[in-house]
């Protein structure tokens, strides 16, 4: 994928663009191709995937025929692109319709569809149909990624591909490998579902990515469909929820209050010395194995079998990669390298078609603000405007090429060749924002407006993406994200109260790390979530810092009639980060596989390394040494530490120990 073939894209694109009545295959071929010496076997097969690969940027090309005579002869067939047809509509959106849409971009912050979301507002923006607007002040949902997996289905849909993986099954619990057309990604009941075609067994079936045990492999070079009016959604709903199960556990004395809490009995069962019996109610084994083998040698399970079993594949797969021998610790490049999936010619030439008309419609920015907008660094931008100024209609004078100047540090385009307009939304840019509004569905009032107007807002912006998205917004079909509004309505409101009014906070709160309540005096500063699970950032007076602190882990919260104090400033980046960074942090190197390599993400790594096996090494900083052998146990042979050395040996005693308990049992 090289620079050659995107100008070659961009030149053919503009080419057909440009003429009225359509190029031929020998003109195209002079004065784009530049390829006279090559077979007209190797052009051909070169000017089809190019055509196919506009297709994919939602350029249809008409194919012209001369009448009479020989119209099926491909010398005399003539090609052209529709100036109107490929162009994004005008999409006007009030003040209260782009806060909304703004916060339902926003949701995607780093799951597969974040950079769709951003694209298609770069995409408003540069047709005047977005004016500036911000987030609402304090709150901010978001959608928790839900790993690999996630971004591999989403791919398969977009390009139509089957996947495969290895699945272990709920009613077997034996693993097996699926071959399946993916028709639908969604979530319920907390858990990420695929919805597809089972080719082995020739029908519809459900599957939870938590089951699945290998990476997923998209099947590039096989083809499927998502059948005509497939609504994720509604097959979601026709699920059934998993009937309440009972564990028996033993924990030992004095250790998982939050646990305790949960138990529907203490006495009736049989413990050994220093624990105590424990019976939890619970609907999903995979969900509670994961929570189990976090809290490693302070909890055994006694039944049933099969999470007992679940809890033991997890500890052991964890322990497992944990004694694996060491690979090497290096980061090529010093500072920040977000994880991220090889760029192709193809990303290359999408970001230039949303480039122009974005400068067209911002002359004068700064050249590292322009970079920014587009998530690239410095460099990649200026690369992009080397091949923009090389690039134009097949004449070759110099009013047929892009006129974009630099030299000053500030962007100006002064021709752009009639791609002033962005070009419609593509799947994955439909998908995003479509299912994101969908998803504010419940959301208390934001930005100023009433429940009344934000559901307005809703609708309508709804209304009008929908149609500017045509064809595209089938797939918003198929993806159905998870309710955001949150179960804590009560602390929810407080907070919201207390951060428009400066008010501070005391309150009751449970820390499931330290295993402890205690009581908080904070300054609140913004809400946000992750799917349902919602969290709020304030200065906590007690640890003088910012702090993070889960509204379902919160005992009782009132005002403390005192207000705000300007001792600290929150972070002004947006989204809000779930982890803190504190100067006390331990700095961890991770070891992380191709199926947990989300999580260098999820915990905001400050240096990445790609290996070989598609494994990362990522740079973590945790304020919780103590809580690495329970990350460790519960993402079951997914991350290990590397260094420091001694929290690597902590975590494997501490996996080894909770195996210990088993093996003694089973022996």
């Amino acid at each position: 994928m090289s620079a050659s073939r995107t100008e070659r894209l961009l030149n053919l694109l503009i080419a057909l663009l440009d003429t009225k009545y359509g190029l031929s295959r020998a003109v195209l071929r002079e004065k784009v191709y530049h390829s006279a010496g090559d077979g007209d076997a190797a052009f051909g097969r070169m000017f089809e995937r190019d055509k196919a690969d506009l297709k994919q940027f939602g350029f249809e090309i008409e194919t012209i025929l001369e009448q009479g005579l020989g119209s099926d002869d491909p010398a005399s067939t003539r090609y052209r692109i529709g100036k109107e047809s490929n162009t994004l509509p005008d999409v006007h959106l009030t003040p209260a319709e782009g806060t909304v849409l703004l916060l339902a971009a926003q949701l995607w912050e780093r799951a597969a569809l974040g950079s769709a979301a951003a694209s298609a507002l770069r995409k408003l923006q540069a047709s005047g149909g977005l004016a500036d607007v911000e987030l609402p002040a304090g709150v901010q949902p978001r959608i928790k990624p839900a790993g690999q997996a996630f971004d591999d289905i989403i791919g398969a849909m977009n390009g139509k591909h089957p996947v495969s993986f290895g699945y272990r099954a709920a009613s077997t619990g034996l693993e097996e490998d699926r071959i399946v057309e993916p028709w639908g990604l969604g979530s319920r009941f907390g858990q990420w579902y695929l919805v597809g075609f089972d080719r082995e067994r020739k029908a519809k079936r459900f599957f939870r990515l938590s089951r699945m045990t290998t990476d997923v492999h998209v099947e590039a070079r096989d083809h499927c469909e998502i059948p005509s009016g497939f609504d994720t959604r509604a097959e979601l709903d026709s699920l059934n929820e998993l009937p309440l199960q009972e564990a028996s556990l033993e924990v030992a004395e004095g250790r998982l209050l939050g646990l305790r809490k949960r138990a529907v009995d203490t006495t009736s069962l049989a413990s050994g010395p220093g624990r105590d019996g424990l019976s939890v109610l619970f609907r999903d084994t995979e969900s509670l194995a994961e929570e189990l083998a976090s809290y490693g040698p302070h909890v055994g399970v006694v039944g049933p079998p099969e999470l007992r079993d679940a809890v033991v594949r997890r500890l052991e797969g964890a322990a497992a990669f944990a004694a694996a021998p060491d690979v090497e610790i290096r980061f090529p490049d010093a500072g920040p390298a977000p994880r991220a999936r090889k760029r192709t010619s193809e990303d290359q030439l999408s970001r230039m078609l949303q480039l122009v008309p974005f400068l067209v419609h911002n002359q004068g920015l700064p050249i590292q603000e322009v970079a920014d907008r587009f998530g690239i660094s410095r460099k990649e931008l200026i690369e992009d405007l080397k091949i923009l100024i090389c690039s134009g209609r097949p004449e070759g004078y110099p009013d047929d090429l892009f006129d974009i100047d630099w030299e000053n540090e500030h962007v100006y385009i002064r021709e752009h060749l009639e791609l002033n307009r962005p070009i419609r939304f593509s799947v994955d840019e439909a998908c995003a924002l479509l299912t994101g509004l969908a998803t504010l569905n419940g959301l208390p009032a934001q930005g100023g407006l009433s429940e009344d107007e934000q559901s307005g807002a809703l609708e309508s912006v709804t209304l009008k993406l929908t149609g500017a998205a045509g064809e595209a917004g089938r797939l918003g079909a198929a993806v159905a994200v998870p309710p955001v509004a949150p179960a804590e309505a009560s602390a929810f409101e407080v907070i919201t109260t207390a951060i428009q009014e400066g008010s501070q906070l005391h309150l009751s709160y449970f820390s499931q790390q330290r295993d402890s309540v205690s009581e908080r005096d904070v300054d609140p500063r913004r809400l946000y979530s992750l799917d349902s699970t919602w969290y709020f950032e304030a200065y906590c007076h007690s640890k003088a810092g910012l702090r993070n602190f889960r509204l379902d882990r919160i005992e009782k919260i009132a005002p403390n009639g005192h207000r705000v104090s300007t001792g600290a400033e929150a972070q002004a980046s947006t989204p809000v980060k779930l982890y803190t960074p504190n100067d006390d942090d331990v700095v961890v190197v991770l070891h992380l596989t191709r199926q947990g390599a989300g999580l260098a993400d999820d915990y905001y790594a400050e240096r990445t390394a790609a290996l070989p096996d598609g494994g990362l090494l990522a740079e973590v900083r945790f304020g919780n040494a103590d809580w690495l052998p329970m990350f460790v146990a519960q993402h079951g042979g997914a991350v290990r530490i590397l260094d420091p050395k001694e929290l690597a040996d902590a975590s494997l005693a501490w996996l080894e120990a909770a195996l210990g308990q088993y093996r003694m049992k089973a022996g």
